[in-house]
């Protein structure tokens, strides 16, 4: 065989596995032929090629691995078992930019399904080979460590340890000043998923100095990157007073109210978490948010939103007003109570409703002033509604209870209370009636109003156990009023007096 001849049946060798691999790369993007590649044993093949002499090949075998194990956590137990991380964590120190890309994407691929894979790119040594990825040259190969990082650490605490303790953070931190806008976006998803699991790794990563450069991006236009910067604050925020004050002396009100008028719904939802995790700590950082005008633009938020996108901006509302009489009443002031009620009543999922009926509570409980002001906007019949319907989640039957006994225990504004007379269950009843016997025995105008709208009738007809609380309550009321204006509206006072005519001789 000629040297020619030789040289063509190697040229022929490395054309059929190039095109091998970008075949099963390309496959490798279809759900559909997922399956067949799996049990036609495609990982045993690819293996090797991970060693080509020819780069391209090295690539795209690594490109065609990470779409296979990105796709279901089985197959990326299989790049495990096949004992190909090693090969790809020391090629990663050793390959081009390319190769580093493809390699690392494979890792997150992996690492993305469960702890216990990810713990297996942990255990082969990729922590150190993708922290020094981080200070690549090449911003792409940055993205890609950064990425496969982020997929590792937002398992556990643990796991987020293992990233932190590698040295990640403060690269990260410089990845995110860097002026590519894909890599600022993945960066500062990985610090939020470090952030995430407690107050020390929060605290590692605001030791870094990310705090100031994640608040000076809160007004870039680039909506995924905003995402992520909100993501990451309020991470930060959630964990403790300290780490929230750290985040509000970033200077990011009243900034960060704009966003909440986000076109983007994730902005939007974001920066309401950030606002609520800040208000939930402290009444004095609480008020900081009302004194910015929080309240109300959160209010309007929460009037243009739906859903899940609306419960933290609800939320948000709940904490505030449950601090102090004041916050609670900047909340009234700011038209909360209204908009909470109508999401009460729009609200078709449990958990909303069950945040709103929350928030309610905490508004109504403080004054009779507060209770008052939830009451009249009809908010204790949508209350009751919620606790009674059959089909109520138990988490939501208990918020609305709760709420309900909060604000009727401070409410003494009649009108609201009455039409809960004829509605409520005996456990409801019980602190509806009480509220009629504390007001009643002090206002003249209220107790006639309560004999002409049928209140005392219906009292009368209330069956309590004697010696109960309720039965207390009742008397209190009964005695507010002559003994012959209660036998008139106690039940069976007519059938009396028609007996009495009946027996009645005319003289």
């Amino acid at each position: 065989m000629s040297q020619r001849q030789v040289l063509q049946v190697f040229e022929q060798y490395q054309k059929s596995r190039t095109q091998f691999v970008q075949t099963v790369a390309e496959l490798a993007t279809r759900p559909q032929n997922i399956e067949i590649l799996q049990n036609a044993g495609v990982m045993s093949l690819l293996r090797p090629l991970l060693l080509d002499i020819v780069p391209t090949i090295q690539q795209t075998a690594a490109l065609a691995l990470g779409r296979l194990a990105n796709y279901n956590d089985d197959l990326a137990e299989a790049v495990v078992k096949g004992d190909i991380l090693p090969q790809l964590v020391y090629s990663l120190a050793e390959q081009n930019r390319f190769y580093k890309k493809a390699a690392a994407f494979v890792l997150r691929a992996v690492a993305k399904h469960s702890p216990a894979l990810a713990q297996s790119v942990v255990d082969c040594g990729a922590l150190d080979a993708l922290v020094i990825c981080l200070e690549e040259f090449d911003p792409g190969v940055k993205e890609a460590a950064a990425w496969a990082l982020g997929y590792i650490a937002r398992h556990s605490a643990e796991l987020a340890q293992h990233v932190v303790d590698a040295g990640a953070v403060p690269l990260l931190v410089l990845c995110v000043q860097e002026p590519e806008i894909s890599l600022k976006r993945i960066a500062a998803s990985a610090l939020s998923d470090i952030c995430k699991h407690s107050p020390e790794l929060a605290q590692t990563v605001v030791d870094a100095g990310a705090i100031a450069h994640l608040a000076q991006m809160i007004l870039n236009p680039d909506a995924k990157l905003k995402r992520q910067v909100f993501s990451a604050l309020s991470q930060i925020a959630k964990h403790s007073v300290d780490l929230a004050e750290m985040v509000v002396e970033a200077e990011i009100f009243p900034a960060v109210l704009t966003c909440l008028r986000d076109q983007d719904e994730y902005v939007k939802k974001n920066v309401a978490t950030l606002i609520r995790e800040i208000a939930k700590h402290t009444p004095e950082l609480s008020q900081l948010i009302v004194n910015a005008g929080g309240v109300a633009a959160v209010v309007d938020y929460v009037g243009e939103t739906r859903g899940n996108v609306r419960l933290p901006g609800v939320m948000m509302l709940g904490y505030v007003a449950a601090h102090s009489e004041n916050l609670a009443m900047a909340v009234i002031v700011s038209k909360g109570v209204v908009q909470l009620s109508v999401c009460l009543s729009e609200e078709s999922e449990d958990h909303v409703q069950a945040a709103c009926a929350w928030a309610l509570g905490q508004i109504g409980r403080h004054t009779p002033e507060h209770a008052k002001a939830v009451a009249v906007a009809n908010v204790l019949p949508r209350l009751l509604r919620c606790y009674l319907r059959p089909d109520a989640s138990e988490d939501l039957q208990t918020k609305s209870k709760k709420a309900l006994k909060n604000i009727l225990q401070k409410c003494v504004h009649l009108p609201a209370l009455e039409p809960l007379l004829h509605d409520a269950p005996p456990n409801i009843l019980k602190h509806v009636v009480g509220q009629f016997s504390k007001v009643l025995p002090h206002d003249t105008k209220a107790r006639k109003l309560f004999v002409t709208s049928c209140g005392l009738k219906k009292v009368q007809e209330i069956k309590a156990e004697p010696g109960s609380a309720l039965a207390e309550y009742i008397n209190a009321i009964n005695n507010c009023y002559p003994e012959e204006i209660v036998k008139y509206y106690s039940p069976g006072y007519s059938d009396a007096l028609l007996d009495r005519v009946d027996k009645y001789q005319p003289q």
